[in-house]
């Protein structure tokens, strides 16, 4: 019996991990932590503060914390290189976009947010999108089938 460690889908051969897949990682870590900031930040106001409607501020708190588990969740698998953690990951992205497309049409201190918002949403798809990403987190392109399969 062999005592190797046999490579399966959701665990990719071992190696380094690449650069661009770290961060892409950190990319998305930071956006799930900035969602968490946000969501705890409003959860706190709606509790503590004086809002205009303590309750849409405690349901806008709290969708924003259980949002910011997506990106955070997918930051953790690109990190233990699960391919499940992709898809997430550039859902996120693809959510980002217009969110930072409605920062920038703000007249007021917003337009910087989305300046750097969607810095952050492109150059994390270009990561994710990257050959070395999928690469090493195992996913194949069309017409890639082993041949045990055919």
């Amino acid at each position: 019996m062999s005592t190797e460690p046999k490579p399966t889908p959701e665990a990719p051969e071992s190696g380094p991990r690449p650069a661009r897949l770290t961060a892409a990682a950190a990319l998305a870590a930071l956006e799930g932590l900035a969602l968490l900031a946000g969501g705890a930040y409003m959860l706190v106001m709606g509790l503590v503060g004086e809002p205009d409607n303590p309750q849409q501020a405690i349901t806008g708190g709290g969708t924003l914390v259980v949002l910011a588990l997506v990106p955070l969740l997918a930051a953790r698998g690109l990190l233990r290189r699960r391919s499940w953690s992709r898809g997430p990951a550039i859902i996120t992205q693809i959510l980002a976009l217009p969110v930072a497309w409605q920062l920038l049409q703000a007249d007021s201190v917003a337009i910087p947010g989305g300046i750097a918002l969607a810095a952050v949403a492109i150059a994390a798809l270009v990561l994710l999108v990257n050959p070395a990403t999928t690469e090493a987190l195992g996913i194949r392109g069309p017409g890639n089938v082993p041949d045990d399969v055919k």
